[in-house]
């Protein structure tokens, strides 16, 4: 492929994204519509084979964002499904895409929210496998998100390792995002839990959040929100 239209695929590509991020902030039926002109985007830069790892992780991450707005539960599993198989696909053309594999893992944990009891269980071990990913390719950069499926377990000594590191990583959300956070309401009223919360207001850590929808494109960036194209522990809410 030629120069010209390399740069012209990365043009689609970029203003795909940019639709999706438009769409995050629009009414329902004008969303829709950009999401739609962002899929053909992604869709276009994929059929020629470039940008290929760039344009899935995109496309999952669009997914994921539409799915949490939907007000149907049917429709936003079918979503939550669909972002999964783009950031595993994402993963298989590029296994150190970090963004896909926090996402990954991200959507996982919001689609086991929205099944029955009996599923959850799997649904949070293939989260929980794709944020050990994450950490393979980032050394303890889903350390966060792993205390979430720990505590979601109520395996506190595991909880509050990965606590631990998150917090030497300076990977934690801010306090009150923490104390907020329904996956640790297992853990909320053990002792350790209350003393590690205490130690973080007397000695404040830089506040980064749960790394998921970070901003991450053909190579790992962090962009230090919760869910952005990174942003959940990358993107903004």
């Amino acid at each position: 492929m030629s120069l010209l239209s390399s740069f012209k695929k990365r043009s689609i590509l970029d203003a795909a994204i940019k639709q999706v991020a438009q769409a995050r902030k629009s009414e329902a039926g004008k969303a829709e519509q950009l999401y739609k002109s962002a899929y053909q985007g992604f869709a276009s830069v994929i059929a020629d084979n470039l940008m290929f790892s760039d344009a899935l992780y995109h496309w999952g991450f669009a997914l994921l964002h539409e799915a949490r707005a939907d007000s149907s539960i049917d429709a936003a599993i079918e979503k939550y499904e669909d972002a999964i198989s783009k950031f595993s696909f994402c993963l298989l053309t590029n296994p150190n895409y970090l963004g896909a594999a926090i996402d990954g893992g991200v959507a996982f944990m919001e689609l086991a929210r929205l099944s029955p009891d009996e599923g959850k269980s799997g649904l949070y071990g293939l989260a929980e496998d794709f944020f050990e990913k994450a950490n393979k390719i980032q050394k303890d950069s889903a350390a966060y998100n792993l205390a979430c499926i720990y505590a979601l377990r109520g395996d506190q000594d595991a909880c509050l390792q990965a606590l631990q590191q998150a917090k030497e990583r300076g990977s934690l959300p801010d306090i009150g995002n923490i104390l907020e956070d329904v996956d640790l309401d297992n853990v909320k009223q053990a002792q350790w839990f209350v003393d590690f919360m205490e130690a973080l207001k007397s000695r404040p850590e830089p506040a980064r959040e749960k790394l998921s929808d970070v901003e991450i494109n053909s190579e790992p960036k962090f962009k230090l929100k919760k869910s952005e194209n990174f942003d959940y522990y990358a993107s903004d809410k």
